[in-house]
Order: C-alpha cells, then structure tokens, then sequence
C-alpha cells in the first residue's frame, strides 16, 4: 500500500517509538493537516501534545471499539496484530499496516519489485549480516543505506536524495509479514537461521516461523538466499522466487575456517573481526546475497576484515582484575546463549541467563549442560527461576557452579566471586530485557556500567544510515 491510498480514509497510529513517530512524520510530510488519531502509553502523551499539532487527537486506550472505528491503523511493530483488540478490529474491517509495508509500497516499480533492495532476517544474527552487507557494498565504492530493525526505521530513509544503489535492510519476525503485506517484491531477501523466538508476540512458534518465512514464501523475492544448514530452510521449495544456497559446497562456505566459493578457496576468516564461527559463517549469506544483485563478491570478501563489530553481540568490554566482561545483551533465545558458550569454550566463564519469560523451552540447554557447560551458570530474571530449576540436578554432573540472583549487580558479582581468578563473565541472557529494562540496549549499558566501563563508547551502531 502506498501512502497516498491513505487519503480521504479514517487513520490512526497505535504506538509512539520511533517507528511511531517516524509513520507520523511520513504521513504529515504527505497532508499536513490530515487529522490522525494517536493511540500511545500514558507517559508518552506529554511528547505527543508538544508537537502542537491541532490535526493529532491522543488517546491512551487502544480498545477494539476504538480501534475498529478506523479504515487503516498504522501500527509499531512492537505491538501483535494477533492482539483480542487487533483481531476485533480487522473482523469489523480495520486494516493494520506496519510502517515496513508503507516503505515497501512506496519503493516499488512497475514490476512490483524494490529495486535493489536486500532483506535481512533470521533469529539469530541479522543485525551483523546486514552491516557486514552495508559495509562490503561500501567497500565496492556503492552508496548504500542501511536500515530497518538495526535501529534506523525505514520511514525516516523514505526518499533520500541523491538516491542510494542500495538498500540493506534488516527485518525482525515483526516486520517480515509487513514485506508481504505491502504487495511489494524485494529483488533479494535473505533467511539465516530460524529458531523459536518472540512466541507471545507471535502466539506460537508454528505462527512465529510462519511469520518469520512470509518474507521469501509471501514477498516472493526475485532471488531466496538461504542457508542450507538450517533444518527448516534446507527442506523449503519457492516456486516464484530463485533460490541461492550459502553454506553448500557448490557456493559461498565455510571449510574450518577458510572461506571458499565452490571449490575456491578465498579467505582466512579468523581475520574477520566478528565473534563466532556463526558470524564468519553469515559472511558467506552475504557474499552470496551480493552475487544475487549481479556483483562480483570475490573482490569485496576481503573488505570484511575492516568491518567494525555492533555492540551488544559478543561485545569484548574490556578486562579488569583479570576476568573479561563481554556483553552479549542481544541474546534472547537459549540458542543464543549456546552460540556465545561456544565462542569461549576454551576459556573458564560464568554464564549470566534469564530475562523476560515468554514461554521458551530451556530443555535442550539443560541438555547440553551436561557435556558442554562453563565453569559457572548464575539464573537471573522472572524466568530465572525456572532455568535454575532445570540446571540444579545437573550442576553436580555437569561439573558447573550454580548461583540464582535477583537482579543483574547480584548476578555479576556472584559470577565474579564464584570464577575466583581470571575468567570470562558473559551476559549472554536467551531472553529479552522486558520488565526490568528499556530494551537490550539498556540492559548492556548496564552491564558495562556494572563492570566499570563506559556505556557511551559501547552502545553506537556503526554504518548506520547512508553511505
């Protein structure tokens, strides 16, 4: 959908974050006095109002009635379209759009495609392909915008001038409907991984990996990247879309680590200063996702040695007294969690686990505890609880101290206490920040304020926006 098909409608926006306030932005730069009706939190109203804006009516409650008294509502991607409210709402005829579908509606040709336009997604590692795609396409001397669910909403790129050759844009399993929803076609969309993730949002895992794949079955991108690794994506068949596999010997993989396309062999990957064997390994979906725009990837491989990690993924902070703090606050699955355990399996860590609880199964982490655990685990969080609860008859097999804090200071000074000597703490969480922080962000600042450092110096995103 365009913006302009918005015009003459009843519309509101649900939500007042920056994707919030970049849709309105968008819409006022449309129709300057088309009245809009903002549904936000109670402590947001104060923000809203100072706009002055006589066409904007805040309200606080975003009932079904409410709700279903608009034609189109412009939601965060934060909120769940599966919400009682929002299912109400759409069955007396609301339509729900995401600021996502409004870009994509905006950008496409008279084919239906986004001209060079690169989608990012996958549970785990989206936000390092999708920079470390920006950055080798920068590399190639091409102007080149990076944006999306990395921290820059794509209605606030809406129509840069000069135009960018392209567009690398990260997308979260809340965002991946919107592609397909907006009837637009991105020329190349890519799929790393899928583990279960974000199931209140989404209400089920099967919905969430239904979701999460509307981006190459529903979008039907002109080219599918996808990882032949993966046990779900490996068995998927897109009948309008060309697939191209990375981590296949016939492409871009990893053989220990030397990066090779077929059988050639390209590059030495430890030199790659991404953390984790799975981050060299998405280098090669990033390689491949540029042969799918019609470049040569071979040149640009070697640009990912310059590339500056993001923080809050396997973040390295520093050392004090002997014991490395690396803040791997992103982590919100347990499949994460085991990703960073195997970073520093040669090294003596504490593991700091637990969050937000939104129903994940911790049972296969327990599992691994068994053979594949670091010298201590400390519980955290309201889901602290019930990690704790499957790791303690396992503490004593498993051959791992076992602590349970309430907050994250108690956590970290636990871990501090129980490595007695030089050591790694790693707050690789598996579980979102919800209820005691803002976001993950806010979670990582705090740990590098906890341990000493910085929070400032850790916290910005390199690469993003337009270069």
């Amino acid at each position: 959908m365009r913006l302009a098909a918005l015009a003459g409608r009843k519309v509101a926006l649900w939500g007042w974050g920056r994707e919030g306030r970049a849709a309105y932005h968008a819409l006022r730069a449309r129709e300057a006095d088309w009245p809009l009706t903002l549904f936000c939190s109670p402590n947001e109203i104060d923000d809203a109002r100072a706009l002055g804006d006589g066409a904007l009516q805040v309200e606080t409650e975003a009932t079904a009635e409410k709700l279903a008294a608009f034609d189109a509502v412009i939601k965060s991607p934060g909120i769940s379209p599966y919400k009682p409210e929002a299912r109400a709402a759409t069955e007396h005829g609301t339509r729900f759009i995401g600021g996502t579908a409004l870009w994509f509606g905006e950008h496409a040709d008279a084919q239906g495609f986004v001209p060079n336009a690169v989608c990012v997604t996958g549970t785990k590692g989206k936000s390092t392909t999708t920079s470390l795609l920006a950055h080798l396409l920068r590399a190639g001397s091409h102007r080149t915008v990076l944006a999306g669910n990395i921290g820059l909403p794509l209605l606030e790129v809406l129509d840069p001038r000069p135009a960018p050759e392209f567009w690398a844009i990260e997308l979260s399993s809340y965002q991946t409907r919107d592609v397909a929803d907006s009837g637009a076609r991105p020329q190349v969309a890519v799929v790393l991984n899928i583990f279960p993730e974000h199931l209140d949002w989404h209400g089920g895992e099967a919905r969430y990996i239904e979701d999460k794949l509307a981006l190459v079955t529903g979008a039907r991108p002109r080219v599918a990247v996808l990882n032949a690794a993966d046990p779900i994506l490996g068995k998927l068949a897109l009948p309008d879309s060309e697939i191209r596999w990375f981590n296949r010997e016939d492409g871009w993989h990893l053989r220990g680590d030397a990066l090779h396309r077929g059988d050639a062999f390209v590059l030495d990957t430890t030199r790659v200063p991404v953390p984790g064997r799975h981050n060299r390994s998405n280098l090669c979906a990033v390689l491949t996702a540029i042969e799918a725009m019609g470049l040569d990837a071979v040149p640009l491989a070697a640009a990912a040695e310059s590339f500056r990690p993001l923080p809050n993924r396997l973040q390295t902070l520093g050392e004090r007294d002997g014991i490395v703090y690396v803040n791997d606050s992103i982590s919100t699955t347990p499949h994460a969690s085991l990703a960073a355990l195997d970073v520093f399996r040669d090294r003596r860590v504490a593991l700091l686990v637990g969050g937000h609880d939104r129903g994940l199964d911790w049972h296969d982490f327990a599992e691994r505890m068994r053979t594949q655990a670091p010298a201590v685990i400390v519980t955290m969080g309201a889901n602290g609880p019930r990690i704790h609860d499957l790791l303690a008859p396992l503490a004593g097999e498993g051959g791992f101290q076992l602590a349970a804090a309430d907050d994250l200071l108690s956590a970290m000074r636990k871990a501090e206490s129980l490595l007695g000597g030089p050591g790694v703490v790693l707050l690789s969480p598996g579980a979102p920040s919800f209820g005691q922080y803002r976001d993950y962000v806010a979670r990582g600042r705090h740990f590098a304020e906890l341990a000493g450092f910085d929070p400032e110096l850790i916290s910005a995103i390199p690469g993003i926006g337009i270069a």
